[in-house]
């Protein structure tokens, strides 16, 4: 055995500069969703709620949220989160949410992650059964239950903050598509729901239209961005802004009801069914009377990933008629990592290439 092979096997671990910065994170999948947790290395945010970390990290260190979610550490559809004091005493924990864009308001594939997250790092006192966390999103006050059965955590479901819906059938002009009918709901994010039964869009919500649903989703969006007035959050104006199109089909598959496409941020698509897309969906078919009490649908995403959704309860939410959506789906993890950060680097803050 040569000396350098043996220096190999000996000297695996690398002890990096002190001036070079070290993050943490624990990575996972929910439905095929990456989320990359950040548990240690990020500088401290100020503020007294999780929208007040949102703008003071975004002032302040939006660098390191391109060096995680870029290249070379990421990819263009990476997605991360932050964890953070809750925003008040009887929260559990508070979360912000990181993508190729910036930092979005609400994100169920990370609620259902991060909840797994807690049971199996015994962040929390985990019993048998079901186990609740309270967890502050920009958009409001999540609350998850982590069903454990003999130590295993079986599944996550969570109730979102109320849904609801703005317009039905609005009708968009879009270049190079023409008319396109549109659903406006808010599930902790607004977004733009074309179904493809309605639209002649020639498209379908397979991997192999990977590239088609992009180019179309953002056409759409931003068509809507600039003609629609009703992008408005009652209560929070920095929640006030479309996040996505999510595209609706139906399903080949005898147990699920439809399948839902998200393209959301600058042209991410989302791998799992979007938790808080579902949640808008909810309030969709609640509105249309498609959809009585705990009556669940099931919803798959372009993995095949799936989601159960249903509506747990109405109620008033400014001038709204709104819902509390239940989505329930389950969550892996996928490595840990230390990331450094060397102040050298030319490409230290990341890039994207599609």
């Amino acid at each position: 055995m040569s000396n350098t092979y043996k220096n190999i096997l000996e000297k695996t671990t690398f002890s990096p500069p002190s001036d070079w910065l070290q993050i943490k994170t624990i990575d996972m999948h929910t439905g095929g969703e990456p989320l990359r947790v950040i548990v240690d290395g990020f500088p401290e945010l100020k503020g007294n709620s999780v929208l007040d970390y949102r703008r003071y990290c975004k002032e302040n260190y939006d660098d390191l949220r391109t060096s995680l979610m870029f290249e070379p550490r990421g990819h263009a559809d990476m997605y991360g989160c932050i964890l953070l004091p809750p925003n008040d005493e009887d929260g559990d924990l508070g979360i912000l949410f990181l993508h190729n864009e910036g930092y979005s308001t609400m994100c169920g594939h990370a609620i259902i992650a991060i909840s797994t997250l807690a049971v199996q790092m015994d962040w929390i006192q985990v019993m048998e059964g079901e186990n609740m966390l309270k967890i502050d999103a920009p958009c409001g006050r999540i609350i998850s239950y982590v069903n454990v059965v003999d130590k295993e955590v079986k599944s996550v479901r969570f109730h979102c903050v109320p849904s609801f819906v703005v317009g039905l059938d609005k009708k968009v002009n879009v270049e190079g598509l023409g008319e396109v009918i549109y659903d406006l709901a808010y599930g902790g994010a607004f977004y733009a729901y074309v179904d493809l039964k309605k639209n002649n869009l020639n498209l379908d919500l397979s991997t192999e239209s990977y590239q088609d649903l992009i180019t179309k989703g953002m056409t759409i969006k931003h068509a809507v961005m600039r003609q629609d007035t009703e992008v408005l959050h009652p209560f929070e104006d920095d929640l006030s802004f479309l996040y996505g199109t999510i595209f609706i089909d139906g399903s080949s598959k005898e147990n699920v009801d439809s399948r839902n496409v998200c393209i959301f941020a600058e042209g991410e698509v989302d791998r799992c069914p979007t938790g808080s897309g579902v949640s808008g969906r909810m309030a969709i078919h609640w509105a249309r009377k498609e959809l009585e009490l705990d009556q669940t649908m099931t919803i798959e995403s372009i993995t095949d990933s799936v989601f159960k959704g249903s509506v747990v309860s109405e109620e008033d939410y400014g001038p709204f008629k709104a819902v509390i959506p239940q989505v329930e789906g389950t969550a892996h993890i996928t490595g840990a990592h230390t990331f450094v950060i060397d102040p050298k680097d030319p490409m230290k803050n990341g890039f994207i290439l599609r």
